[in-house]
């Protein structure tokens, strides 16, 4: 044998059978060996069963008691010492209460511009507990 000549090659390729190749109008049924490993089969969906969601229902069952204060005391439960009373009212003066004092003024009305300070219904009603001197709310025209 010629070294400048490479070895005779054969017809077949040892494992390499010429069924094992894809020919046109014929299902592909066997893949050649030795090439790529042999393909999984695809495995059916099972999908887990059904659980029902769990629900965790909270209620709640004490809710303060929402009661309208105007520019009277007014009578209601307290929400800190929870006695029931009749709220404690003190007026003060506001922005609203400034602005009819300066528009007064300006109309050369500057001896009525205290009449604001001396009605009620031009002030803020702060409302507190007389009991424990709480906070409760105010109420502004």
């Amino acid at each position: 044998m010629d070294k400048s000549q490479p070895p005779p090659y054969a017809e077949h390729q040892p494992g390499f059978t010429p069924a094992s190749y894809y020919q046109p109008g014929q299902p592909h049924t066997q893949q050649p060996q030795g090439l790529y490993p042999p393909m999984p089969q695809p495995q059916p969906y099972n999908p887990p069963p059904h659980q029902q969601p769990t629900v965790i229902i909270q209620t709640t069952t004490t809710r303060p008691n929402l009661v309208a204060i105007g520019n009277q005391p007014t009578r209601m439960q307290c929400p800190s010492c929870h006695a029931d009373i009749v709220t404690t009212v003190k007026h003060s003066a506001n922005s609203r209460t400034h602005c009819w004092a300066f528009v007064l003024c300006l109309f050369i009305c500057w001896p009525c511009m205290c009449v604001p300070y001396c009605m009620d219904s031009c002030q803020t009603a702060n409302h507190s507990c007389p009991n424990c001197n709480a906070y409760i709310g105010a109420y502004d025209n």
